[in-house]
């Protein structure tokens, strides 16, 4: 059996094969006000059509502060919901399912995106002052102010209200952003997280916003939907973040109601290695995954097809999350279809008469 088709059911959520489209930012909001566009509903929606499982709409703020930049979008007002309510009705009928990433970029937030600028936007052209765990700045951008606790248990609040908010969307399921440096992150990393209150310390004060969160998700939107969890598996650096405490953390949240993990790494520092090439985040996902109960998904330089189908076929992982090679294809579960002789009754119909015949 060719494992990347089988399909998976989380909950109540049945998806129709294992191909995730990780959440992939786009800053294209282009109002600065954190309503999706066209720009999404083509990007999100021809996945869809391309034959993917799962659509994870890219990191949206909480709040309009909890933005990586002017230009990204968010999840905290009800204009966002019915922009976001237009995707998910075309990614639905094209049979896929769909997820958002709520988020909280914290010190890495009020950026300028790529082609626009480097470094923080200052506050007289849209920017913000931003927040973190610590007051330490990330490299090249400017210095966050240090949350106070009651700051902390707000936004904690603030994402069980975009949760809420996700579920009025039509998302089928939500992914708590904990990854690459961001706001959550700044949290469990003890390289960022100097606090003395009850979310400084030990591990399981800087894991309490995490689990906090979920909690707080159950409590709002009930048992119904599916919680993800987005981990970087390890800073790259002794003193930090790294798989032994994403493994301990994700039993927590499991505990609580978390359904899968979602396993990348890095992005909290600079100035560190980090060993990529094809499928170098797979070990820390097969690692954490032989440890807990609930469904894993690897990321990270997945390209080819039988790449992906032999990492499911290994046994540690259960989805493939795929990236970069989706942004260059927008068909390639389709195609992956074709390279693994695998039948399927979900080609768009408007594509049939280009169908990769079964001699080539």
């Amino acid at each position: 059996m060719v494992k990347l088709f089988e399909p998976i059911k989380i909950r109540d959520m049945e998806i129709r094969n294992r191909i995730f489209i990780p959440a992939m930012c786009q800053y294209s909001c282009e109002n600065q006000d954190g309503v999706i566009g066209d720009w999404h509903l083509m990007h999100l929606g021809a996945r869809a059509a391309g034959g993917a499982g799962m659509i994870i709409a890219e990191a949206s703020g909480v709040t309009p502060e909890g933005r990586i930049s002017p230009w990204c979008p968010g999840i905290w007002n009800f204009e966002q919901v019915a922009a976001w309510a237009r995707v998910n009705l075309f990614i639905h009928a094209q049979g896929a399912k769909s997820a958002i990433q709520l988020a909280h970029a914290g010190r890495k937030g009020s950026t300028y995106r790529d082609w626009s600028g480097k470094g923080s936007v200052p506050l007289e052209l849209g920017g913000w002052q931003t927040v973190s765990a610590t007051a330490e700045a990330f490299d090249g951008y400017e210095a966050p102010r240090e949350l106070s606790t009651a700051e902390v248990l707000d936004l904690i609040q603030d994402f069980a209200k975009a949760a809420k908010n996700a579920l009025l969307a039509g998302f089928d399921a939500v992914e708590i952003h904990a990854a690459h440096g961001y706001l959550i992150h700044q949290f469990l990393s003890p390289i960022t997280n100097q606090r003395t209150d009850e979310f400084g310390g030990p591990l399981e004060n800087r894991a309490r916003i995490l689990l906090e969160i979920i909690k707080a998700i159950r409590a709002e939107v009930g048992d119904v939907l599916p919680i993800f969890v987005r981990f970087s598996a390890t800073d790259y650096r002794e003193d930090g973040w790294d798989v032994a405490q994403t493994t301990e953390v994700a039993k927590w949240c499991s505990e609580l109601g978390a359904d899968l993990f979602d396993i990348s790494s890095g992005g909290l520092i600079t100035g560190v290695k980090i060993p990529t090439g094809p499928g170098y985040q797979v070990p820390f996902a097969e690692e954490i995954a032989r440890n807990v109960s609930n469904p894993v998904g690897a990321v990270g330089q997945i390209t080819d097809a039988h790449q992906a189908e032999n990492i499911l076929q290994a046994g540690g992982v259960d989805v493939i999350l795929v990236g970069r090679a989706s942004l260059r294809d927008p068909n390639w579960p389709l195609r992956a279809a074709h390279e693994l002789s695998v039948e399927i009754d979900y080609w768009p119909n408007q594509y049939l008469r280009g169908k990769f015949p079964k001699d080539i």
